[in-house]
């Protein structure tokens, strides 16, 4: 099996984040000094740009080079994919994904047969799924989650994989690792209704009446104090980060943040609107209201109330 070829079959924006993430750690691991990750879409790139991207450097430098829905490439970007692919040279790492359908589809096996190792990347469609996801997730981080507590994250978080993970590393952090269904219950009772990344977008993107009208409902219904706020810290923080790259792609941003692109390019849209100013002082909020919800607030609900108003009058409002 090649160390230097990877088959991501599926195109959840999640998971394949998160695999070319470990892919790119892991080989920064090994080369101690940076390694620079390049991402293009199969369907858009020319068989000279990819050649150009394929080909060994002068000095064998480490790189990643990640070619996205290979199911949909051309005859010869597939054909160049599928001759690499037997012989990666030096110095690249070469990850593949692919839907496992589409008009390449005979490229998987061509990639199978070179030896790429495989990770799965489909998105669960059925409650099952996800609760195999689930329990997964559990089982990575060392917690023994029993059938209930697999089954009532399941069905309280929803079906986003971005929040179920969370959800999952949330409560083991807090829980020490013993994860049981009070727990859950107390996290994530009414979450279903409103959740806390409701509330942090409405509250990031200067919607200063919605996410009252969310935070209320959101309390009424019994969420968490912790997980409203976590969800307005990681708003505030992942705008900040993502404002720290510049004008970098998403995709080049998404790997160096650990980010699904998707969740980068929702980011870069609400950080046009911040500048460094605003979002600093929002940080400052949030590091605060962190404290709060933990206890160290006389009037846990007013602290949350007041963060989440204070966030949404701190985001500019455009002249």
């Amino acid at each position: 099996m090649s160390d230097r070829l990877f088959l991501l079959l599926g195109d959840d924006d999640f998971l394949t984040g998160r695999v070319i993430s470990r892919i790119t750690a892991e080989r920064r691991r090994e080369a101690g000094v940076d390694v620079p990750v390049t991402r293009v879409r199969a369907g858009e790139v020319t068989a000279p740009e990819l050649a150009e991207l394929l080909s060994p450097s002068l000095f064998a430098d480490e790189r990643v080079v990640v070619v996205e829905a290979a199911d949909a490439a051309g005859k010869e970007p597939a054909g160049l994919i599928a001759a690499t692919a037997t012989s990666v040279p030096e110095g690249i790492t070469m990850v593949i994904v692919h839907s496992g359908g589409g008009r390449q589809k005979s490229m998987v096996g061509l990639l199978q047969k070179a030896g790429a190792q495989e990770f799965a990347c489909v998105a669960p469609k059925w409650p099952n799924e996800r609760a195999d996801f689930v329990r997964s997730e559990f089982r990575e981080i060392g917690v023994r989650a029993s059938p209930e507590v697999v089954e009532l994250v399941t069905d309280m978080v929803g079906s986003d994989l971005r929040e179920l993970s969370a959800a999952c590393h949330q409560l083991a952090a807090d829980t020490g690792g013993k994860v049981d269904a009070n727990a859950v219950r107390t996290y994530y009772t009414g979450r279903a209704e409103v959740t806390g990344f409701e509330v942090a977008d409405k509250a990031v993107t200067g919607d200063l009446a919605g996410a009252m009208e969310s935070l209320a409902w959101a309390q009424h219904r019994g969420t968490a104090r912790v997980l409203l706020a976590d969800a307005l810290a990681e708003a505030v923080f992942g705008i900040a980060r993502v404002r720290s790259m510049g004008g970098a792609d998403k995709f080049s941003v998404a790997s160096e943040l650990g980010m699904p692109p998707g969740r980068v390019g929702k980011l870069q849209g609400q950080a046009r609107a911040w500048d460094s100013e605003s979002i600093g002082k929002a940080m400052l909020v949030v590091a605060q209201l962190n404290g709060d919800v933990k206890g160290q607030a006389a009037d846990m609900d007013y602290a949350l109330e007041h963060a989440v108003s204070t966030v949404a009058q701190l985001r500019p409002r455009r002249r």
